[in-house]
């Protein structure tokens, strides 16, 4: 798969790097100040996992950003979702969180998801207004989160 927009070109990844493990030595930081740095067998492990597509944007042949789309089924159907989407902070406004995004959501249709969800700070609110735009509606709902004990 691979989609364009602008000079943008989003493709997936199907293998580990040395240029994806430097992109996400850069990448991560921008969207976790916690999150830790995924191993190489960690990578390897979304790479080839059935239930997770890593898809990476491309600017000049440069990677500049990535999105992760998760596919799981449960009683009412195939469901997808987006995570973990960063675009550095020097390519913004190139279109390649726009271009991940459709890209994601096109995969997701082509494997027979129901539905695609995803969540965003209302803060970032350029990112809200991105998501908005490619067709994400705001759901009135109440998101919890159970943070497991540190070990």
């Amino acid at each position: 798969m691979s989609q364009s927009q602008s000079n943008v070109v989003v493709e997936v990844a199907d293998r580990v790097t040395p240029e994806l493990e430097q992109a996400f030595a850069k990448l991560l930081p921008q969207l976790s100040s916690s999150g830790k740095l995924p191993t190489r067998a960690q990578m390897e492990e979304m790479i080839t996992s059935p239930a997770t597509q890593l898809l990476v944007a491309r600017s000049d042949g440069k990677i500049i950003g990535v999105l992760m789309l998760v596919l799981f089924r449960i009683p009412t159907g195939l469901r997808a979702w987006i995570e973990d989407v960063v675009v550095d902070g020097d390519a913004r406004g190139k279109g390649a969180g726009e271009a991940l995004t459709r890209a994601a959501v096109a995969s997701a249709i082509e494997r027979g998801a129901r539905t695609v969800d995803l969540t965003s700070r209302p803060s970032r609110e350029a990112a809200n207004r991105l998501y908005q735009r490619v067709g994400f509606k705001l759901r009135e709902t109440n998101f919890y989160r159970y943070e497991t004990p540190k070990s």
